[in-house]
């Protein structure tokens, strides 16, 4: 068992990102996850991710907050405990479009080895 406190997480580097502060709670060099990580971004009023395809399938889990994700596919408005996947290459606009801060559970799988 390996438990991660999140006083312990680390602040990383998220490309393409703004007014946002991402923790990387398990996986890289927090813990030993062979297939995924999982983070904990805060993303303040105006905060998101640029529209970008994503290199690796993801899962966001809305903890606080309202978050709108928008793909090809339309847009949806997640609230609290509401989640979206995003599949392999798909697309994506990420936004808090409120006047509130916002947090997400990221939980990704790790990049394609080159």
């Amino acid at each position: 068992m390996q438990v991660r406190r999140l006083e312990e997480a680390s602040v990383y580097e998220a490309p393409k990102h703004h007014d946002m502060k991402p923790l990387r709670l398990q996986g890289w060099n927090a813990s030993e996850t062979k297939n995924f990580w999982v983070g904990l971004s805060y993303l303040l009023p105006g905060g998101g991710g640029e529209w970008d395809s994503t290199p690796t399938e993801k899962v966001y889990v809305v903890i606080q907050g309202e978050v709108t994700v928008v793909t090809d596919e339309g847009e949806a408005t997640l609230t609290p405990l509401d989640s979206v996947h995003l599949r392999l290459g798909e697309a994506r606009l990420l936004e808090n479009r409120t006047k509130r801060p916002a947090t997400i559970l990221v939980v990704m799988t790790y990049p394609p080895q080159s």
